[in-house]
């Protein structure tokens, strides 16, 4: 069973079509990476500012836009996967849901320009570094957690390609 991600563009996007095969090949290398058990699911919403903000307000009591939001649905640390996991599949199609992301696209577009790389990038690495929420990773747990965080999100980028641009 394939791992899937779905999209669902809540604005509109510039090259939708080409943005959404870079959130599915991240997100599936995030995957492999972390050798995430067949029929993972991940529900992906592409959404504005004022949206993501309202999310973050509602959700998190932070009364900010920001990049990307990450909702997991099973518990576990640092891709360590839970013994019951078998437990969690859903009966009817065999899938393992492990949450949602919510990515604001516009925040993505406005960073690639702050960072001096490309959207293609920027997207690449809110992608990876929500599916790492999503598989367990917390980067605000400790300064060590953030440094396991962001050595795993570098090493998925690379993998695909998705380096930083240099100086």
């Amino acid at each position: 069973m394939e791992h899937r991600i779905r999209i669902t563009p809540e604005v509109e996007v510039d090259g939708l079509e080409a943005v959404g095969a870079l959130i599915e090949r991240c997100a599936k290398a995030a995957f492999e990476m972390e050798h995430a058990p067949e029929g993972c699911f991940v529900d992906v919403t592409i959404v504005d500012g004022e949206t993501i903000r309202e999310i973050n307000r509602e959700n998190r009591g932070k009364d900010a836009v920001t990049d990307v939001l990450s909702f997991p649905m099973l518990e576990f640390f640092n891709g360590e996967w839970p013994e019951d996991v078998e437990e969690e599949r859903n009966p009817e199609d065999g899938s393992l849901f492990l949450g949602d992301m919510v990515l604001n696209y516009d925040r993505a577009v406005e960073q690639a320009a702050e960072y001096g790389h490309s959207v293609e990038r920027e997207c690449g690495f809110l992608t990876v570094h929500s599916m790492l929420h999503l598989l367990g990773y917390d980067h605000e747990r400790s300064e060590e957690e953030r440094r396991i965080q962001r050595t795993q999100e570098e090493a998925v980028l690379s993998s695909l390609g998705l380096i930083r641009d240099a100086d």
